[in-house]
């Protein structure tokens, strides 16, 4: 089973929402650009405990808080799902609501030939709906969930009932509640969840309640708890007989099943030793990253007792070492039949092909686009590395990408704006700290697809390469990027020896030599005190490129004062910087504008 259609219509940022699903899935996008909610609408669908909630949407729920128009007529929230790949027991138990959808189409048949139906493309599927508004007649929030197929005359449709969505088998983890309830028996807990999957009913409640109401607590009179109640008593007496209310004391609890179902609470040992064994404490007291795993690893005892379940999960990197997030997304996705996560860890999208990573955006108008993260056709998929996977996945978690031609600049860049950024802080910052991630090109000839590629998942590119020959070529990399930086010179080792000063680069080869990192092959033009300029930058230069990606230029640049620093490389980042962070206006120019728009 698993979602491949999702609409969404005035719930919470998103006025307007068509999504598709393919299989496992990973959301990414800005902060804020609808991934939580795009999880949020899918569990007011298919949530079985989340409308006998006493209020399951409020005014916040609406787009921009609107829940009547104009004419005071009520907004409807609407969330609609199409569910497909279902296992046999579910088609049975959905016989009546059924609808056909087609793989290749990606769309519902709503009348299909037999020959189509009996197409391997086309299944089975299942079409539900939530509606929420506002009714003023009974001044509250109505909601119901219900089947789209068959349609009726008379509009009224059947309803979507908790057994139907448990039959469905949907688990959303939050990540901010990960283990506030997980391992306790309060209803909808992850343990109660287990418990109900496996039809075990715990049958302790009455022998726990009897035990607590023989337990004597602060009853010793040292204590002093005893002597105040006895003088409640007294001072009781003076109001009201006996048979009205007496014998004050204290228990611990209210001694009901709910109340105990949110106490009970799962103890665990914390490591810490003690005269009698080892020091126990309730589980979400553990690390924050030690909780999230016991809770995936309650939902992987889930996943193992049903037949089919839909794991929504955001972001499952909090807290976590990325060896263990691979783990996490891996056992997940093993498990389930649909994983759909929200992340911005570039180790969790490393896990994911490209066309399961969907980017996400938002306009002005509150509408949802939804992209999927495909390569350039530059790029084929055994070059899909490890390395290369990382670079893209952060790519992909950024606001902006920088794209620069090879690795000597890969590496170099980030170094230099860091670099200057505690140089000079007004001028210049961190490409970290503008959200722009780095990504290599490999060579110009690619930098153009590339630029396409992001910019088309609205990605603000910029793109800084060598000195152009091919003007055609060229035209390509201004059209495909949003800003284009060409160098001065062809090669950027060039580039470096030529504008860093004289002595910042005898500095470093210095220390070069010094730390027996300079390559036997170039003894031949060790730099000495001695060498000429001219010599001193060829040999550099020589050395910079036998040394492609192992971050000598970055160790270059960070030699560097600032006026040492290569002009053309300051020059373009402080460029960038005005463009990703414009400055602020002075007051008297915003007193100005004012004042033109008031007409003075």
């Amino acid at each position: 089973m698993r979602i491949a259609k999702v609409k969404i219509a005035n719930f919470r940022g998103i006025a307007q929402a068509e999504l598709q699903f393919s299989g496992h899935t990973v959301l990414v996008g800005d902060n804020n650009s609808g991934k939580s909610t795009v999880l949020e609408a899918i569990d007011l669908v298919l949530g079985p405990d989340r409308l006998s909630r006493i209020s399951p949407i409020d005014e916040h729920d609406f787009y921009a808080g609107r829940y009547l128009d104009d004419e005071l007529n009520p907004v409807a929230i609407e969330i609609e799902l199409v569910i497909v790949d279902l296992i046999p027991e579910q088609i049975r138990h959905f016989k009546d609501h059924l609808e056909f959808w087609d793989d290749v189409s990606q769309h519902l048949l709503s009348t299909p030939p037999i020959e189509a139906i009996d197409s391997t493309t086309v299944k089975e599927a299942l079409r539900v709906r939530f509606k929420g508004s506002y009714s003023a007649e009974d001044d509250e929030f109505e909601a119901e969930t219900l089947f789209c197929s068959p349609e009726s005359e008379s509009g009224n449709q059947s309803s979507f009932k908790s057994h139907d969505k448990r039959m469905c088998g949907f688990l959303y983890l939050r990540s901010l509640r990960t283990g506030s309830r997980a391992l306790s028996l309060e209803r909808g807990s992850l343990l109660d969840i287990i418990l109900r999957v496996r039809e075990i009913r715990p049958k302790m409640w009455e022998q726990v309640l009897t035990q607590l109401r023989s337990l004597p607590v602060a009853d010793a009179p040292e204590i002093g708890v005893s002597e105040i109640l006895t003088g409640f008593q007294s001072a009781l007496n003076e109001f009201v007989p006996d048979e009205w209310a007496s014998n004050p004391h204290l228990r611990v609890s209210d001694l009901t099943r709910d109340h105990l179902r949110r106490t009970l609470t799962v103890f665990m040992a914390t490591g810490a030793k003690t005269s009698t064994g080892q020091h126990a404490a309730p589980f979400q007291h553990q690390g924050t990253g030690t909780t999230n795993v016991l809770v995936l690893a309650l939902l992987s005892m889930i996943a193992e007792s049903k037949k089919t379940v839909i794991f929504a999960m955001e972001e499952p990197e909090t807290a976590i070492p990325p060896s263990t997030q691979k783990s996490i997304v891996s056992g997940v996705r093993t498990k389930s039949s649909q994983a759909i996560f929200t992340s911005h860890s570039p180790y969790v999208l490393e896990e994911f092909d490209p066309e399961q990573i969907f980017v996400l955006a938002r306009n002005s108008d509150g509408k949802l686009t939804s992209k999927p993260a495909k390569f350039p056709s530059h790029i084929k998929p055994k070059a899909y590395s490890s390395e290369f996977r990382m670079r893209f996945a952060e790519a992909l978690l950024s606001r902006r990408v920088l794209i620069l031609e090879g690795q000597t600049e890969h590496s170099a860049y980030p170094v230099a704006a860091r670099r200057l950024a505690e140089l000079d802080p007004e001028r210049y910052s961190s490409l970290e700290s503008l959200d722009i991630a780095v990504f290599c090109a490999k060579t110009d000839s690619q930098i153009a697809a590339s630029g396409e590629l992001f910019r088309d998942l609205n990605k603000k590119v910029f793109a800084i390469y060598d000195r152009q020959t091919d003007l055609e070529q060229k035209r390509k990399i201004e059209a495909a990027v949003d800003h284009a930086f060409e160098a001065p010179s062809r090669g950027f080792e060039v580039l470096l020896v030529s504008e860093i000063a004289e002595d910042a680069l005898r500095r470093f080869a210095a220390k070069i030599v010094a730390s027996g990192d300079w390559p036997s092959h170039l003894n031949d033009c060790k730099p000495e005190a001695g060498t000429t300029l001219l010599d001193l930058q060829s040999t550099i230069k020589k050395f910079l490129i036998h040394g492609k990606g192992e971050g000598y230029a970055g160790d270059l640049l960070v030699e560097c004062t600032l006026a040492e620093m290569p002009a053309t490389v300051k020059d373009n980042l402080e460029k960038i910087k005005t463009i990703a962070c414009p400055p602020l206006p002075s007051p008297s120019v915003i007193s100005a504008e004012q004042d033109n728009a008031s007409g003075i």
